[in-house]
């Protein structure tokens, strides 16, 4: 088993309150929960309007699968979230 992991940090310019921020950054788990090989969660700034920082862990049986995941991961977010991605940490463990 190979395991990576993937934290993406977020500016919402704009975002005046929690609510609104959980508007915009909603649906992260029904995107990407369903995959029984991906967990996700809010893992930062919490309690920030304007910044969110998401993780995603990946398991695979293979390396290769791990990263393919992990960029299939980044991608999709990139282009559905109301937000600027300004920071992305991978590590495979």
């Amino acid at each position: 088993m190979h395991i990576g992991v993937m934290t993406l940090t977020f500016t919402l310019p704009g975002c005046g309150s929690l609510k609104e921020k959980r508007q915009r950054m909603g649906g992260m788990h029904e995107r990407f929960g369903r995959n029984p090989a991906i967990a996700v969660c809010e893992s930062g700034e919490l309690n920030r309007h304007d910044a969110s920082e998401w993780s995603f862990v990946v398991v695979a049986t293979s390396k290769r699968e791990v990263e393919s995941l992990l960029s299939q991961i980044e991608d999709k977010v990139q282009s559905t979230v109301d937000a600027r991605v300004m920071d992305v940490r991978r590590e495979l463990l």
